[in-house]
């Protein structure tokens, strides 16, 4: 079975993660991403919807996986390079994607999000935000500065220093996302206003979202991301037993 499930709605392409149970972001699941967001460009999609599960988008990165790896640096080098990659291939589209989001979207699937054009979340208890203080990690400054860019920088040192992530209405208001819908309207809703785009004068619409979007590929720049600050830091005592009391709380 496919990670990433691919359907036609005539010049839009929905791709949807399909790594049960919550689309955990492993380097085969982001692998997976970034290949669909290729190969839909190639075939000339002119907008994309990346959608996820009910009640869960991307739980985020794969947790387990990741601590499995233990003290390997190349295995976790990797790892979060995949992840990486899958965002700037994201920021870097040259046609609008749109996140379809039925459920939760805590850090890495937050992260998705926030390198998508627009965002649409699920009415009801549904949370999007980056937790990582509350596991004991430090976000990237380039990954602070897209949820800057969308909610305006004092919000996001009080969101990104407590690790809160907002429910659905509370997400609304602040920008973090552009539109509430019903779980099973989602991916309509998205999919309706990527057509509106899609009667633009196409050049235009799409030479005036390349310059608008410059901040967010520069966000993801390597310089903005440190990795190997980023995995050393991943490796620290505090934040391993961090990470593992979360995984406790959550029965994995």
């Amino acid at each position: 079975m496919s990670l990433v499930e691919r359907s036609i709605h005539g010049a839009i392409q929905q791709l949807r993660m399909a790594r049960a149970p919550v689309n955990a972001l492993d380097p085969g699941l982001c692998q997976a991403i970034t290949d669909a967001l290729r190969s839909a460009v190639a075939d000339g999609a002119r907008g994309i919807v990346l959608a996820g599960g009910a009640k869960v988008f991307s739980a985020g990165l794969d947790v387990p996986y990741l601590l499995s790896l233990e003290a390997d640096r190349n295995a976790l080098l990797q790892a979060w390079e995949a992840f990486f990659e899958t965002a700037r291939t994201l920021a870097a589209c040259p046609v609008p994607v749109i996140a379809a989001m039925a459920g939760h979207a805590p850090a890495g699937g937050c992260v998705l999000a926030l390198c998508c054009d627009y965002r649409v979340l699920a009415e009801g208890p549904f949370r999007i935000g980056l937790n990582e203080t509350q596991v004991g990690l430090v976000a990237p400054e380039g990954i602070q500065a897209l949820l800057a860019r969308v909610v305006g920088p004092h919000r996001a040192e009080r969101l990104l220093v407590a690790g809160h992530m907002p429910d659905a209405q509370e997400a609304l208001s602040i920008g973090l996302v552009d539109e509430l819908a019903a779980a099973e309207e989602v991916e309509r809703r998205a999919q309706a206003w990527l057509a509106a785009l899609t009667q633009l004068p196409r050049e235009p619409m799409l030479q005036t979202r390349a310059i608008a979007r410059r901040d967010v590929v520069a966000a993801l720049a390597p310089e903005r991301i440190d990795l190997d600050r980023f995995v050393t830091a991943w490796t620290h005592p505090d934040t391993q037993a961090g990470l593992r009391a979360m995984l406790a709380r959550i029965g994995k």
